[in-house]
């Protein structure tokens, strides 16, 4: 059975940092690559980072670049986004996703919230 949890999320001020974890079960882990994308009230899901299946290569969105990193560990199959100099705007749910990189195989988790605010 699959599963994709995305534990981590919550309220921190501006300035602040938040790292979390995207823990996988059920799947090949290093076959899939993994993304992040978040989704604002009122706003579509976008995509936030995206970390190649072996880690050797990442990808950012432009309002994320240089405060976000996201990286993998393929031994605890888990996949994490830090975030560092967090803004307003980056209040969002957060969610979890792996792609089968031979197919359009994909699982989703379930998000988790993160409130920047003062």
């Amino acid at each position: 059975q699959v599963h994709v949890v995305e534990p981590g999320g919550g309220l921190v001020q501006p300035g602040g940092s938040l790292r979390l974890s995207c823990a996988a079960s059920g799947f090949t882990f290093n076959l899939y690559h993994m993304s992040w994308y978040r989704q604002a009230p009122g706003k579509e899901r976008e995509l936030v980072a995206t970390i190649a299946n072996t880690g050797g290569s990442t990808t950012y969105a432009d309002s994320v670049k240089g405060r976000f990193t996201i990286s993998r560990d393929n031994v605890k199959n888990t996949a994490y986004l830090q975030m560092n100099i967090l803004k307003p705007e980056d209040t969002a749910v957060y969610y979890c996703k792996a792609s089968f990189q031979f197919s359009t195989l994909n699982y989703w988790g379930q998000g988790t919230q993160v409130t920047v605010s003062s």
